[in-house]
């Protein structure tokens, strides 16, 4: 599987035009869903589908980071489509989002989860060799960027570049199976409030072993 996603001067096509992300953010989070996120490090490559994510606005979105303007750990939020935004939460878990808004000043969506599919066995060491089935090696923004070696320096990256980490389109292995999606609020954003906290902007593909909990 590794052999179809090639690395170097010729790299897999984005999967979808920068374009794609400049559209409303809550649109980008859905429409991530079955996209995969891949990793090219020291170990070889790592990565799978996207199956989880969740969408954060602007200033007006009082769930986002946003919410106090621009800031140095913010800019990224307010910067190209397509890049990420990588932030430390509780001062030890990286957290990986891309760049996508329009009509806003800012916005991006959070990647919460891809099952794991390529580089398994790496993606566990990682993780300090951990027992876990391969479907939770990476369900949770913080096991994710953990499984696939994503820290802050990758802050401000085009994740549409094809290089150190991309999103890509599925490999010619991988059928494109139809699959459900839910969607729901969003998690740990109760501070937010009503209009905000309830928001329905957490989308996942239904049934899928590798969304985080709860559900």
């Amino acid at each position: 599987m590794a052999a179809e996603f090639v690395v170097g001067p010729e790299q897999p096509p984005a999967p979808q035009p920068r374009e794609f992300f400049a559209r409303e953010t809550e649109e980008v989070a859905r429409g991530l869903l079955g996209t995969w996120l891949v990793r090219d490090g020291p170990e070889g490559l790592t990565g799978g589908p996207i199956v989880e994510t969740e969408a954060y606005g602007g200033p007006e979105d009082k769930a986002s980071h946003t919410r106090a303007g621009r800031t140095k750990r913010t800019a990224p939020m307010f910067g190209p489509v397509g890049h990420a935004y990588v932030y430390l939460v509780y001062g030890m878990h990286e957290c990986l989002n891309v760049v996508a808004y329009k009509d806003r000043a800012a916005g991006a969506v959070l990647i919460r989860a891809i099952e794991p599919r390529l580089g398994v066995d790496v993606m566990r060491a990682r993780r300090g060799g951990r027992g876990d089935e391969p479907a939770r090696l990476a369900s949770g923004p913080a096991r994710l960027c953990q499984a696939l070696a994503i820290t802050r320096a990758f802050d401000g990256h085009d994740l549409l570049a094809g290089t150190d980490l991309w999103l890509a389109p599925p490999p010619s292995s991988q059928e494109s199976t139809p699959f459900g999606v839910a969607f729901g609020v969003r998690i740990g954003v109760d501070y937010a409030g009503p209009g905000w906290a309830d928001r329905p902007w957490r989308f996942w593909i239904a049934g899928n072993p590798a969304v985080s909990k709860p559900r």
